[in-house]
């Protein structure tokens, strides 16, 4: 990366690590009382996951900008928090109401901070990737889809989640599971296109 390019990278990091750690921290608190119990609620959600995750991710390419490691862990990142992002756009805005998906802190989590990890990703820091590389940010929803699955339709009855994200109303998990994976594919190669321009 260039300098100008760096700089802008590390501007844009910073606000993604700052922000969410301020947001995250907030849920380990209610009515301004330490409360673990709402951060551990809180964690279910694939939002909060892929946020931290894009959080750290921003941390080590502020740390080990030029380390290829830390690159693959921004696509990771990144993918996580698009996924939430499009998640959002497409499905849980229309069911929910978008008016509820970018309120508070949810506004940075569902929209900002994905926009502004694809920026940094696909801009200031592209360095571009094989085909087969690309798919490394799969992970994220290849290790949470069977958990969100278990919790919400295998796990006993004390310890179900309840479906928040509605991808088993009328029984449909079958087809949510299938698309998430697929649509978390097709991100993925849009990916590879634009770290490949």
């Amino acid at each position: 990366m260039n300098n100008y390019n760096s700089a802008i990278s590390f501007f844009i990091n910073i606000i993604i690590f700052f922000v969410t750690l301020i947001f995250t921290a907030q849920l380990f608190f209610k009515d301004r009382k330490w409360c673990p119990q709402r951060a551990k609620e809180a964690f279910r959600f694939f939002t909060v996951q892929s946020n931290v995750l894009c959080a750290i991710s921003a941390l080590f390419m502020l740390l080990f900008p030029a380390l290829e490691w830390a690159y693959y862990l921004k696509i990771i990142g990144t993918s996580a928090v698009t996924v939430t992002m499009m998640t959002v756009l497409l499905f849980l805005g229309p069911v929910f109401g978008y008016q509820y998906m970018f309120k508070g802190s949810d506004l940075f989590m569902h929209l900002l901070t994905p926009l502004m990890a694809l920026v940094s990703l696909c801009v200031f820091e592209r360095r571009g990737v094989s085909f087969a590389q690309a798919f490394i940010g799969i992970i994220p929803v290849a290790l949470y889809g069977p958990l969100y699955l278990y919790k919400i339709k295998f796990a006993p009855e004390g310890k179900r989640w309840d479906d928040f994200y509605g991808f088993n109303r009328g029984g449909k998990w079958r087809i949510s599971y299938v698309l998430m994976h697929i649509g978390t594919a097709v991100l993925c190669i849009i990916l590879y296109l634009l770290l490949n321009i």
